[in-house]
C-alpha cells in the first residue's frame, strides 16, 4: 500500500526541529510508498524558496524523488464534497488520498486534514508526532 504526503511532510526534510528529525530517518525507509501531487510539490516548492538554494535543491531532489499523483475525477469528486468542510487545498489532498486505490494512508502534519483523513478511514503519519495528536 501506498502513503500519500501533503507538501507540509514533505518540507519536513527542508526544516530543522522535532518533526523534520523523525521525518528524515522515517521517509528513508518509506520512500518507496511515497506519493504526492502536483499540489504537494508546489508546497514544497513555497517553503523551500525563501530558505534559500540549499533548500530550492533539497526540494528539486525530493520532487524528482517522489511518485506523482494526477488529479483524477474521481480525486476531485471527493474534493468538491469535502470543500465545505475543510479549505481547498486540504480538500484536494484529501480527494488524492481518498481517491486512490492503493492509497491506506496519509503523511500529513495538518490537524484538520488528519482529522478528516480519519473519518474518510485512511490512516495518519506524523513521523515525531504521536497519535493521535491532531485531536488535541
Amino acid at each position: 500500500m501506498l502513503i500519500y504526503a501533503d507538501g507540509g511532510a514533505l518540507s519536513r526534510a527542508l526544516t530543522v526541529d522535532s518533526d523534520s528529525a523523525a521525518w528524515l530517518p522515517w521517509v528513508h525507509e518509506h520512500e518507496h510508498e511515497l506519493v504526492t501531487s502536483p499540489l504537494g510539490l508546489t508546497e514544497l516548492r513555497r517553503v523551500a524558496d525563501p530558505l534559500g538554494p540549499a533548500a530550492r535543491a533539497a526540494a528539486h531532489r525530493i520532487a524528482s524523488s517522489v511518485a506523482v499523483v494526477r488529479f483524477s475525477d474521481q480525486a476531485l469528486r471527493v474534493s468538491a464534497m469535502a470543500a465545505g468542510a475543510v479549505p481547498p487545498f486540504t480538500a484536494i489532498h484529501l480527494g488524492n488520498a481518498v481517491a486512490h486505490p492503493d492509497v491506506d494512508r496519509i503523511a500529513t502534519y495538518d490537524p484538520l486534514l488528519a482529522r478528516i483523513a480519519v473519518i474518510y478511514g485512511l490512516g495518519v503519519v506524523s513521523p515525531g508526532r504521536t497519535g493521535p495528536w491532531w485531536e488535541g
